[in-house]
């Protein structure tokens, strides 16, 4: 069925290597599919397909799959963890402090005690007898009556009695919420973990009611069955879904639908790759919701109170106005964050509904090779895949800007005009040329030669333009060869830093002609899953040079995009000396363009300090992890800003006694105590405090901790927030 390009392997196949001209970027996929993956080991995802469906008898215990599909997602915050979410008030309730608690129940329970003690002796007379006497005739208590009756009415009558004083003083020393504070956690964890009640067919997700009242019954019912048997997962329903969409939105068929599913059942509208799933999970996902768990929000004063205990979650909403984590080596920014999240985008691309770049230095986890449909191991020798140098463009014009801000982007105050327009002039005046006239855009040695104005390589593009009788692009090789007669020319400065990848170590990459299969970001209209590694180890500059490019292909590529269904995301860890003006000014264009960028540094002295506040403003979510410099938090507090908080101010005043025999009282309660009498005067006052100031989290975040806030593209926001990775 046709499902948007969302499914279908489209220019896959590698190109020729006799130098013909590729007009559609190549997308390398796995040869063959896959074997059947293992279980996932992270709740609350369904168990993979099993390699034979298993026999369900009558008292064979239901798939995970029902319970995961039929378990409620109330609405929440942006950030929030909505698998089986329980939402809790706004603020907090009036807590009594436990000692006090304790003493109250054990002071109320002695009075009633005593007053019962008091009145069962009958040192209070017999008055409160006067109810019990009224109500029971006189014959009871006469002799020969029926006093067994009267008995039986006393026992009663005292029974009413003491359940009287207990609610009484219950009531008075709070005993219910004693109990609640003392048993209520073990109850908790004593119950077991609450499934999802079975709801009516006619509501069951598991029965896909949707398909039922739109006219697919038959593919609803093969749906079902399928899931009851314990061959579907949460991913196949993910799959399922979106491709239904597509049908409901007009643009796949009912009938076409209908026939994929019958036909195939749980596995239809497969990914190009054939994979249902990852080889394992190492995080808690929930692709109803989209969401990947990152941790807990803590317990802590600092935290609004509808968000302590609640489980911290990212997703496509919120990761779609981009995402900034900083924190030293060690923190956690991989392997609590950058990890789940690319997780969390491969098994979305599984499901048809994201495309994800994943870039980082060689041999950081970013996840396992059979996660991914490419790897690009960059400077390694026999590469299986390429990148291409220009973005899969045929715009000289666009490859000139993208890759003169991979170039020179963090050294524009360096050029004429502060910025890299004049770089990029000067590689259109070269790229357009050497484009019409070889019908490709130059290899890495070919530009260098022709950026350093050698004869040779200038006289030959000079000779194919007069052949090809091109003399508008005659024109523009004339411009760059008078630009580079002055001084200050940008081109001095684009052939050395293209130097940088003119290496031994990269010969085999960055080939335009067509002789190896290239990884283009034009193809992000198809659930791509791309890993790039880059040589940080021995070339340090060239990988920064290759981050920018990257980042810059993805600004623009996924901004051009004509099919936007899809959520974008790229990954960048390490993220160091990438970040540029222009840089800033693609992400800012992310948020309408279904797209979304994740970055993280060491430190923010890795950008540009006139840049450091519009990274922070222009990203909608931000983290700060355990080990930030204080100067690294005064610019989170700042972009976080202040709030109103209520203050109490205890002072003592020193009590003076009157009398002699208050005077002797304070005498007596200062030898005992060792205090003077003193009585507290309390003042509540509201003043405007930081969220989090610049010393709290440079020295209050624990170790595994992050304080995180988060915006969704729809404009809702939610404070910031301490979370336990850990948990």
């Amino acid at each position: 069925m046709d499902t948007e390009g969302t499914h279908d392997a489209r220019h896959t196949a590698p190109q020729p290597s006799g130098g013909a001209h590729r007009t559609e970027p190549t997308v390398p996929r796995p040869a063959a599919p896959p074997a059947a993956p293992p279980p996932p080991s992270a709740p609350p995802a369904a168990p993979a397909v099993p390699p034979l469906p298993p026999t369900a008898g009558p008292g064979a215990p239901e798939p995970p799959v029902l319970s995961w599909l039929r378990m409620p997602r109330p609405a929440a915050a942006p950030g929030v963890w909505t698998y089986g979410h329980r939402p809790r008030p706004a603020e907090e309730p009036d807590r009594v402090p436990g000692r006090q608690l304790v003493s109250g129940a054990v002071i109320s329970f002695l009075c009633g005690w005593l007053l019962w003690s008091l009145l069962w002796n009958g040192y209070l007379g017999d008055y409160w007898l006067l109810p019990l006497l009224f109500f029971t005739p006189d014959s009871w208590r006469e002799a020969g009556g029926d006093q067994m009756n009267y008995v039986w009415a006393a026992y009663i009558y005292d029974g009413i009695v003491v359940t009287l004083l207990v609610v009484i003083f219950g009531r008075l020393g709070r005993w219910a919420e004693l109990v609640r504070r003392l048993f209520g956690p073990a109850f908790r964890r004593l119950r077991t973990p609450a499934a999802a009640p079975k709801p009516p067919p006619a509501s069951d997700p598991a029965q896909w009611p949707e398909l039922r009242a739109h006219g697919a019954p038959d593919a609803a019912e093969k749906l079902a069955a399928e899931a009851r048997a314990g061959r579907m997962n949460d991913v196949d329903v993910a799959r399922i879904e979106r491709a239904w969409r597509s049908v409901r939105s007009g643009k796949n068929s009912l009938a076409t639908f209908t026939d994929t599913v019958l036909r195939h059942g749980a596995a239809a509208c497969a990914h190009p790759s054939g994979r249902r799933d990852l080889p394992r999970r190492t995080a808690a996902h929930d692709l109803l919701a989209r969401q990947v768990r990152i941790g807990t929000a803590a317990d802590h004063p600092r935290n609004p109170y509808q968000h302590r205990g609640v489980g911290c979650a990212l997703e496509p909403g919120v990761l779609g106005t981009s995402l900034l984590a900083v924190g030293p080596a060690g923190s956690g920014k991989t392997t609590r964050v950058v990890k789940p999240v690319v997780e969390s985008m491969c098994l979305q691309a599984l499901a048809g509904q994201c495309a994800v770049i994943a870039v980082g230095p060689a041999g950081s986890d970013l996840g396992p090779d059979e996660a991914f449909d490419v790897v690009v191991r960059i400077g390694r020798p026999d590469p299986d895949c390429d990148l291409d140098l220009y973005g899969g463009t045929t715009d000289p014009d666009e490859a000139a800007g993208i890759l003169a801000e991979a170039l020179v982007g963090d050294l524009a105050e360096q050029l004429p005009g502060g910025d890299s327009r004049r770089a990029a002039t000067a590689l259109a005046q070269l790229l357009g040329p050497f484009r019409a006239a070889h019908d490709r855009f130059p290899t890495v040695p070919e530009l260098r030669a022709l950026l350093d104005a050698v004869p040779e390589a200038i006289t030959a593009l000079r000779t194919a333009l007069e052949e090809a009788e091109a003399h508008t692009l005659l024109r523009e090789l004339d411009a760059r060869a008078r630009q580079a007669e002055r001084p200050g020319d940008a081109a001095v400065l684009l052939a050395d830093r293209l130097a940088l990848l003119d290496r031994p170590a990269f010969a085999a990459f960055f080939d335009p002609t067509g002789g190896t299969r290239q990884v283009s970001l034009h193809a992000l209209d198809h659930p791509l899953r791309v890993r790039i590694e880059l040589p940080e180890r021995g070339h340090a500059e060239a990988s920064r040079i290759l981050a920018r490019l990257v980042l810059a292909q993805f600004a623009e590529c996924a901004v051009a995009r004509s099919d936007r269904s899809l959520f974008a995301c790229l990954v960048l860890d390490e993220a160091g000396h990438t970040i540029t003006a222009e840089a800033l000014r693609g992400l800012q264009r992310l948020r309408s363009a279904n797209a979304g960028v994740v970055l993280t540094l060491r430190s923010l002295d890795d950008v540009p300090d006139a840049l450091r506040g519009t990274l922070l403003g222009t990203v909608g979510c931000r983290m700060a992890f355990a080990g930030v410099t204080t100067w690294d938090g005064a610019r989170f507090a700042e972009v976080w800003g202040k709030e109103w908080v209520e203050t109490r101010d205890v002072t003592d005043r020193q009590i003076i006694a009157e009398s002699a025999a208050g005077k002797a009282f304070h005498i007596f309660r200062h030898l005992v105590t060792g205090k003077a009498a003193t009585a507290k005067a309390v003042t509540v006052r509201t003043v405007e405090r930081e969220r989090w100031s610049a010393s709290d989290l440079a020295n209050s975040v624990p170790a595994g901790h992050a304080v995180l806030s988060v915006t969704s593209v729809r404009g809702e926001h939610a404070p910031p927030v301490l979370v336990d990775l850990r948990s």
